[in-house]
């Protein structure tokens, strides 16, 4: 490697391709269809928009989006590893936010649809509601990198693990042991290469081979009228009536349209744009730890950027560095996977492929990758932060737990009243009756619904408050503890932890005993801090080496 005198840049040039972007490639890629499969569906069966909507305006035009945001992050990780001399340099994997895919559609797009009687009314609620998401990003991008600076990374780590365990992995886990014939051999297909370090048959990667099992073993057991993993000749066949081509088309009609929604779209796109603030750091900071080191302000304004270009041509959905990183670059990915993984999204969405695919790739095939992903970041957090801050880790978690456990308990209990009203001819004004009687029962049942409801508000901000508290505890930095434990009390008072809502009258002091059990904590450990005796931890103060992720 050389450099030049005049222009101080390197004249090493990064491989756009490598044998390891296969693998990548076939991970991510499956990654991001299972998203837009989701997608897809969360648009046309539980809002009901039209095909022409969804396939003709929609989709066209997330795929822009996820196209120029992979292709940036491709010519980023170009960049670095132009200026590093390393042919090691992953690109950050991005594409539509899975969390604010579902705030979005049952918190927003759907009250407004069902209220107005109207999808399109629906469509522009949600697409105002990126439109707000995208400036926030923009100008939090100029905050985040001092935030990540006064962060420690147990904490900034232990909530992206508290993500990973709950929200990406258990699903994907649970989808596997559901169809035991293709999840368990396909998990294990994956593992003995992506871990046990197994080579295929001429260098095949290991996610393609888990991808086509999955299919042999679906397809054929339709031949001796098994079934497993729901693939049907017909419903393959219907999924060919969405062919057609459609390019992205200006929709700045629409997005100004929904802003008569505003009131109801702020209570939401405030707390979850700061939201995207302290995921897009761990994001970052999670990819720093395997080695790239990417500026945060230019991550998060690009995804910015992307968002609101999206936005203004359709796309209700907003764009996020995602989790899993490590995972990629372990695997083999470099440059090209992000690129190429654009590329297919563009194909995918303007030519209307995806309903196709839905119908002939069972979707358990595909769970045992995202298991992977989440198993790596959920290690790495331990891994790659000092032993002793093992517990801060832990207590980051614990949120994401309470989070996962309430939406379970949501979701059951809103199945129960709709069945109610379906089977059992419940009238309308007796539903919310129901639930209350429910939700006041669980306590008897060992089940601590309001414990759930509260710890688990705001997870992300409440895991990173709680494990930067407990690294400072450790650390015996009683001051920096008080900050943080102060800072806790304030965003709990303001909703954005530890409650439900944001905004005057309604957000402000949702749950001010907590934020009074923080302020109180505060005035401790700062009295601790500036008065309180020095002594010898329990804690071993000394750092083992643990296992690093398999390259």
């Amino acid at each position: 490697m050389s450099t030049s005198i005049l222009s101080g840049k390197s004249d090493f040039k990064p491989a756009l391709w490598t044998p390891g972007d296969w693998n990548a490639f076939f991970g991510f890629g499956t990654n991001i269809l299972v998203n837009m499969l989701v997608l897809t569906g969360l648009l046309r069966f539980v809002l009901k928009m039209p095909d022409s909507l969804v396939f003709g305006r929609i989709l066209p035009a997330l795929g822009l989006m996820m196209c120029l945001s992979t292709f940036y992050y491709a010519f980023l990780a170009y960049r670095l590893a132009q200026k590093t001399g390393r042919s090691d340099v992953c690109a950050l994997p991005s594409g539509v936010s899975v969390p604010h895919m579902f705030i979005v559609t049952f918190v927003i797009m759907l009250p407004i649809t069902l209220k107005t009687g109207d999808p399109l009314k629906g469509w522009s609620a949600g697409l105002v509601w990126v439109f707000f998401q995208s400036f926030i990003l923009m100008i939090g991008g100029f905050i985040a990198p001092y935030i990540r600076k006064i962060t420690p990374r147990a904490a900034l780590l232990g909530t992206l693990a508290g993500v990973s365990v709950t929200f990406i992995s258990m699903r994907p886990a649970l989808e596997m042991y559901m169809t035991p014939q293709i999840g368990l051999i396909c998990f294990a297909i994956i593992l003995v290469s992506w871990f046990g370090g197994v080579k295929y048959l001429k260098g095949i990667p290991a996610g393609l081979v888990a991808i086509a099992a999955g299919m042999l073993i679906a397809w054929g057991s339709n031949l001796f009228g098994l079934g497993i993993g729901g693939m049907s000749v017909k419903g393959l066949g219907d999924a060919f009536a969405s062919f057609g081509f459609s390019v992205p088309l200006p929709a700045v009609g629409q997005v100004f349209s929904g802003f008569e929604f505003l009131g109801i779209i702020l209570v939401t796109a405030i707390p979850f744009g700061i939201y995207d603030l302290v995921e897009a750091m761990d994001n970052v900071e999670s990819a720093e730890a395997a080695g790239d080191e990417y500026p945060t302000t230019r991550v998060l304004t690009a995804d910015g950027v992307v968002s609101l270009i999206g936005c203004l041509m359709g796309n209700p959905f907003i764009n996020a560095v995602y989790i899993g990183h490590p995972g990629w670059k372990a695997m083999g990915g470099r440059i090209g996977y992000s690129a190429a993984t654009g590329l297919m999204v563009v194909v995918l969405s303007w030519f209307g492929i995806i309903s196709v695919m839905l119908a002939l790739v069972p979707v358990v095939a595909i769970s045992p990758i995202l298991l992977y992903i989440g198993m790596l970041i959920g290690a790495q957090a331990f891994q790659t932060t000092p032993i002793k801050h093992a517990p801060a880790v832990v207590v980051a978690l614990t949120p994401h737990l309470a989070a996962w456990a309430k939406l379970q308990v949501d979701t059951m209990l809103g199945a129960t009243v709709t069945a109610a009203q379906t089977v059992g001819g419940l009238a309308g004004d007796k539903v919310g009756d129901v639930k209350a009687a429910a939700l006041a029962s669980l306590p008897q049942q060992g089940v601590l619904y309001h414990g759930l409801e509260v710890m688990g508000g705001g997870s992300i901000i409440a895991g990173l408050i709680l494990g930067a508290i407990a690294v400072f505890i450790i650390e015996r930095d009683f001051v920096k503890a008080s900050a943080f434990s102060f800072a806790g009390a304030v965003l709990t008072y303001f909703g954005f932890m530890h409650g439900e809502a944001v905004g005057v009258g309604g957000g402000f002091g949702v749950t001010p005993s907590v934020a009074l059990a923080y302020a109180v904590i505060a005035a401790g450990f700062f009295a601790v801090g500036k008065y309180g005796s020095s002594s010898v931890s329990y804690m071993p103060q000394h750092d083992i080496p643990m296992a690093a992720p398999a390259e």
